[in-house]
């Protein structure tokens, strides 16, 4: 009785696993990527870091929106995670909640307070690295690039160029 229970329990569980959740490391990473939609969630925090720049000379307002859509954007690739790799988890945890000080410094910079635009500017940079650093590991273990490019705001190319 046991044994059936146990055989029960244990198909039970195989059927509610995801497809990242199963297989080599490089399938569950593959899954993972293309069901999260990291390379479109990358792209979009990178374009979101190149618009706050342009419309700092359009007023507060229009960097408050910039900067409010950042912060969304980074929540929600934060709430993708983990990933199938710890540390590749960790590389995106600390990218996510860097943009997400990036989204609150420039959104209290407002279009006149140059220093914390500059600071927010440089952890957007520091970010921006961690997903570099990330994205390679990727590759490295699934063999595929993570392509980032997004048609976000007219944005070409992704991270790498």
């Amino acid at each position: 009785m046991a044994v059936v229970a146990l055989a029960v329990l244990s198909l039970v569980l195989t059927s509610c696993a995801g497809e990242d959740q199963i297989g080599s490391p490089s399938h569950r990473m593959m899954e993972w990527v293309n069901g999260t939609g990291l390379g479109q969630d990358v792209g979009a925090l990178v374009a979101d870091d190149a618009r706050v720049p342009k419309v700092v000379p359009n007023g507060t307002g229009a960097v408050h929106a910039a900067c409010a859509v950042l912060e969304e954007d980074a929540q929600a690739g934060n709430g993708e995670l983990p990933t199938p790799d710890p540390q590749v988890t960790t590389w995106l945890s600390d990218a996510y909640e860097l943009e997400g000080t990036v989204g609150t410094e420039c959104y209290d910079a407002g279009a006149s307070n140059h220093g914390l635009l500059t600071r927010a500017e440089h952890n957007a940079a520091r970010a921006q690295g961690l997903f570099e650093r990330a994205l390679v590991r990727i590759q490295s273990i699934d063999g595929h690039p993570v392509s980032t490019t997004t048609t976000t705001d007219g944005a070409s190319g992704g991270i790498f160029g």
